[in-house]
């Protein structure tokens, strides 16, 4: 990784009523995805929203 490269370990994840996930996006820190995962949440949908972490290694963790 080079010194200019911005971490983004923190995803907002959306999951649909079949069970299909897409990442909504990625931020710093999970303050900020989560502000974002509520601000989405509650709009009318079924969708499910939630805050993930990404490993070290490009996994996601569920939180």
């Amino acid at each position: 990784m080079n010194e200019g490269a911005v971490i983004l370990p923190w995803l907002v994840i959306r999951q649909d009523d079949n069970g299909n996930r897409y990442r909504v996006g990625r931020y710093a820190t999970r303050a900020e995805a989560q502000k974002i995962a509520d601000s989405l949440d509650g709009h009318g949908h079924k969708q499910l929203y939630s805050v993930e972490r990404v490993s070290q290694h490009g996994e996601s963790t569920r939180n």
